[in-house]
Protein backbone atom coordinates (compact mmCIF):
# COMPACT_ATOMS: atom_id res chain seq x y z
CA UNK A 1 0.00 0.00 0.00
CA UNK A 2 2.81 2.64 1.14
CA UNK A 3 4.66 1.71 -2.21
CA UNK A 4 1.26 2.21 -4.07
CA UNK A 5 0.68 6.07 -2.21
CA UNK A 6 4.52 6.80 -2.96
CA UNK A 7 3.62 6.02 -6.72
CA UNK A 8 0.56 8.08 -6.61
CA UNK A 9 2.25 11.08 -5.37
CA UNK A 10 5.12 10.81 -8.11
CA UNK A 11 2.55 10.42 -10.71
CA UNK A 12 0.93 13.67 -9.21
CA UNK A 13 4.04 15.29 -8.91
CA UNK A 14 5.08 15.01 -12.45
CA UNK A 15 1.61 16.33 -13.84
CA UNK A 16 2.49 19.29 -11.99
CA UNK A 17 6.59 19.14 -13.08
CA UNK A 18 5.85 19.21 -16.90
CA UNK A 19 2.51 20.46 -17.55
CA UNK A 20 2.59 24.06 -19.19
CA UNK A 21 0.81 27.40 -17.71
CA UNK A 22 -1.40 28.85 -20.08
CA UNK A 23 -0.56 32.52 -20.14
CA UNK A 24 -3.66 35.49 -20.84
CA UNK A 25 -2.44 35.34 -24.85
CA UNK A 26 -2.15 31.39 -25.15
CA UNK A 27 -5.56 30.65 -27.25
CA UNK A 28 -4.53 26.49 -27.12
CA UNK A 29 -2.39 24.51 -24.42
CA UNK A 30 0.47 23.10 -26.12
CA UNK A 31 -0.36 19.42 -25.22
CA UNK A 32 -1.12 16.37 -26.82
CA UNK A 33 -3.48 13.04 -25.54
CA UNK A 34 -2.05 9.78 -24.95
CA UNK A 35 -2.92 7.06 -24.69
CA UNK A 36 -2.31 4.15 -22.27
CA UNK A 37 -3.51 0.94 -22.09
CA UNK A 38 -3.74 -1.93 -19.35
CA UNK A 39 -2.01 -5.16 -20.34
CA UNK A 40 -3.48 -7.59 -17.54
CA UNK A 41 -1.85 -10.10 -19.43
CA UNK A 42 1.70 -8.36 -18.81
CA UNK A 43 1.46 -7.28 -15.70
CA UNK A 44 3.99 -4.61 -14.12
CA UNK A 45 7.09 -6.06 -12.69
CA UNK A 46 6.93 -3.31 -10.02
CA UNK A 47 4.29 -0.85 -8.46
CA UNK A 48 3.54 1.86 -10.97
CA UNK A 49 0.61 4.32 -11.98
CA UNK A 50 -0.27 5.02 -15.45
CA UNK A 51 1.05 8.09 -16.71
CA UNK A 52 -1.42 11.29 -17.48
CA UNK A 53 -3.12 10.94 -20.25
CA UNK A 54 -1.76 14.51 -21.86
CA UNK A 55 1.73 15.51 -22.67
CA UNK A 56 3.26 19.19 -23.04
CA UNK A 57 4.55 19.42 -26.58
CA UNK A 58 6.78 22.85 -26.13
CA UNK A 59 10.26 22.21 -24.09
CA UNK A 60 12.76 19.97 -23.35
CA UNK A 61 13.30 18.39 -19.76
CA UNK A 62 16.60 16.11 -18.22
CA UNK A 63 16.50 13.30 -16.54
CA UNK A 64 19.51 11.42 -15.10
CA UNK A 65 20.61 7.84 -14.68
CA UNK A 66 23.04 7.39 -12.14
CA UNK A 67 24.75 3.70 -13.56
CA UNK A 68 26.94 1.68 -11.31
CA UNK A 69 29.64 3.22 -13.71
CA UNK A 70 28.83 7.01 -13.75
CA UNK A 71 25.75 9.11 -14.42
CA UNK A 72 24.84 9.61 -17.69
CA UNK A 73 22.09 12.89 -18.57
CA UNK A 74 19.78 13.13 -21.26
CA UNK A 75 17.82 15.85 -22.25
CA UNK A 76 14.07 14.82 -23.46
CA UNK A 77 12.51 16.84 -26.02
CA UNK A 78 8.50 17.53 -25.62
CA UNK A 79 8.54 19.44 -28.87
CA UNK A 80 9.77 16.65 -31.07
CA UNK A 81 7.65 13.64 -32.74
CA UNK A 82 7.26 11.87 -29.49
CA UNK A 83 5.68 13.62 -26.73
CA UNK A 84 3.90 10.82 -24.94
CA UNK A 85 7.31 8.62 -24.78
CA UNK A 86 9.07 11.34 -23.38
CA UNK A 87 6.07 11.75 -20.48
CA UNK A 88 6.39 7.94 -19.58
CA UNK A 89 9.75 8.07 -19.38
CA UNK A 90 9.83 10.99 -17.11
CA UNK A 91 6.59 9.54 -14.92
CA UNK A 92 8.29 6.17 -15.01
CA UNK A 93 12.03 7.99 -13.19
CA UNK A 94 9.60 9.95 -11.13
CA UNK A 95 7.56 7.09 -9.77
CA UNK A 96 11.58 5.27 -9.15
CA UNK A 97 10.87 2.39 -11.77
CA UNK A 98 13.95 2.14 -12.68
CA UNK A 99 16.05 2.44 -9.28
CA UNK A 100 17.89 -0.52 -9.00
CA UNK A 101 17.26 -2.36 -12.22
CA UNK A 102 19.46 -3.90 -14.67
CA UNK A 103 20.42 -3.39 -18.20
CA UNK A 104 20.57 -6.44 -20.03
CA UNK A 105 21.53 -5.86 -23.40
CA UNK A 106 24.50 -4.82 -25.25
CA UNK A 107 25.70 -4.30 -28.69
CA UNK A 108 28.64 -3.36 -30.63
CA UNK A 109 27.97 -4.74 -34.22
CA UNK A 110 28.44 -3.45 -37.35
CA UNK A 111 24.76 -3.17 -37.89
CA UNK A 112 23.64 -2.05 -34.39
CA UNK A 113 25.24 -0.20 -31.28
CA UNK A 114 23.32 0.43 -28.20
CA UNK A 115 22.92 -0.23 -24.16
CA UNK A 116 19.13 -1.15 -23.85
CA UNK A 117 17.57 -0.90 -20.48
CA UNK A 118 14.14 -0.56 -19.17
CA UNK A 119 13.22 -4.27 -18.87
CA UNK A 120 13.12 -5.34 -14.86
CA UNK A 121 13.35 -9.29 -15.44
CA UNK A 122 15.61 -9.84 -18.43
CA UNK A 123 15.32 -8.62 -22.30
CA UNK A 124 12.01 -7.83 -23.33
CA UNK A 125 10.83 -8.87 -19.85
CA UNK A 126 9.30 -7.08 -16.76
CA UNK A 127 7.41 -3.97 -18.00
CA UNK A 128 5.23 -0.94 -16.49
CA UNK A 129 1.81 -3.10 -16.98
CA UNK A 130 0.61 -1.13 -20.22
CA UNK A 131 1.76 -0.36 -23.38
CA UNK A 132 1.03 2.78 -25.81
CA UNK A 133 1.09 3.45 -29.36
CA UNK A 134 4.61 4.37 -31.26
CA UNK A 135 5.05 8.05 -32.13
CA UNK A 136 7.33 7.80 -35.23
CA UNK A 137 7.12 9.79 -38.60
CA UNK A 138 9.58 8.15 -40.79
CA UNK A 139 12.50 10.86 -40.48
CA UNK A 140 13.68 9.39 -37.63
CA UNK A 141 17.59 8.57 -36.95
CA UNK A 142 19.75 6.56 -34.57
CA UNK A 143 22.87 8.46 -34.57
CA UNK A 144 25.13 8.29 -31.27
CA UNK A 145 23.92 9.87 -27.74
CA UNK A 146 20.22 9.27 -28.83
CA UNK A 147 18.09 8.17 -26.75
CA UNK A 148 14.75 5.68 -28.01
CA UNK A 149 12.05 3.36 -27.00
CA UNK A 150 12.27 0.16 -27.36
CA UNK A 151 9.74 -2.22 -28.56
CA UNK A 152 8.40 -5.86 -28.86
CA UNK A 153 6.28 -4.96 -32.35
CA UNK A 154 4.25 -1.97 -33.36
CA UNK A 155 2.52 -0.45 -30.58
CA UNK A 156 3.91 -2.06 -27.61
CA UNK A 157 6.27 0.36 -25.97
CA UNK A 158 6.32 0.75 -22.24
CA UNK A 159 9.24 1.12 -19.86
CA UNK A 160 12.11 -0.36 -22.46
CA UNK A 161 14.36 2.27 -23.82
CA UNK A 162 17.79 2.17 -25.65
CA UNK A 163 21.25 4.82 -25.86
CA UNK A 164 23.01 4.25 -28.98
CA UNK A 165 26.55 4.84 -27.85
CA UNK A 166 28.21 4.17 -31.75
CA UNK A 167 25.27 4.38 -34.72
CA UNK A 168 21.99 2.09 -35.22
CA UNK A 169 21.40 1.13 -38.82
CA UNK A 170 17.48 -0.14 -38.05
CA UNK A 171 14.46 1.29 -39.22
CA UNK A 172 12.16 3.89 -38.18
CA UNK A 173 10.23 2.07 -35.80
CA UNK A 174 11.76 3.48 -32.56
CA UNK A 175 9.79 6.73 -30.64
CA UNK A 176 13.11 9.37 -30.62
CA UNK A 177 12.90 10.63 -27.17
CA UNK A 178 16.55 13.14 -27.07
CA UNK A 179 20.11 12.75 -26.70
CA UNK A 180 22.93 12.74 -24.17
CA UNK A 181 24.01 15.92 -23.15
CA UNK A 182 26.71 14.36 -20.29
CA UNK A 183 27.91 11.06 -19.87
CA UNK A 184 28.71 9.79 -23.00
CA UNK A 185 32.10 8.70 -21.78
CA UNK A 186 30.49 5.94 -19.53
CA UNK A 187 28.55 4.44 -22.09
CA UNK A 188 31.98 4.00 -23.67
CA UNK A 189 33.50 2.36 -20.84
CA UNK A 190 30.63 0.03 -20.50
CA UNK A 191 31.14 -1.18 -24.00
CA UNK A 192 34.74 -1.28 -23.33
CA UNK A 193 34.46 -3.67 -20.29
CA UNK A 194 32.72 -6.32 -23.56
CA UNK A 195 29.79 -8.45 -24.21
CA UNK A 196 28.84 -11.91 -23.06
CA UNK A 197 27.99 -13.40 -26.82
CA UNK A 198 24.15 -14.83 -27.19
CA UNK A 199 22.18 -15.95 -29.75
CA UNK A 200 21.59 -12.96 -31.20
CA UNK A 201 25.92 -12.78 -31.80
CA UNK A 202 29.16 -12.73 -30.76
CA UNK A 203 28.58 -8.90 -29.99
CA UNK A 204 25.36 -8.98 -28.56
CA UNK A 205 24.33 -9.79 -25.65
CA UNK A 206 24.67 -9.18 -22.13
CA UNK A 207 27.13 -6.89 -20.91
CA UNK A 208 30.29 -8.60 -19.64
CA UNK A 209 30.72 -6.55 -16.62
CA UNK A 210 26.30 -5.99 -14.63
CA UNK A 211 25.39 -2.77 -15.63
CA UNK A 212 23.04 -1.51 -13.10
CA UNK A 213 20.90 2.00 -12.63
CA UNK A 214 21.21 3.08 -8.96
CA UNK A 215 18.61 5.84 -10.00
CA UNK A 216 16.99 7.65 -12.24
CA UNK A 217 16.22 11.38 -10.89
CA UNK A 218 14.55 14.53 -12.70
CA UNK A 219 16.01 17.83 -13.59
Amino acid sequence: MKSRIAALIGSVVVAALVLPVQTASATRLPITHCTFTPTPDNPAARPVLRPVPIAPTIGTFDVTFHFNYGPVTVRLNRAGAAPCAVQNLISLVAQRFYDHSQCWRLSNSARLGVLQCGDIYEVEKGGPGYKFPDETDGTETYGRGTIAMGNQGPGTNGSEWFIVHSFAHIPTNYSVMGTVIRGMDVLDRIVAAGIIPSDRGPLDGAPAQPVRILRGTLG
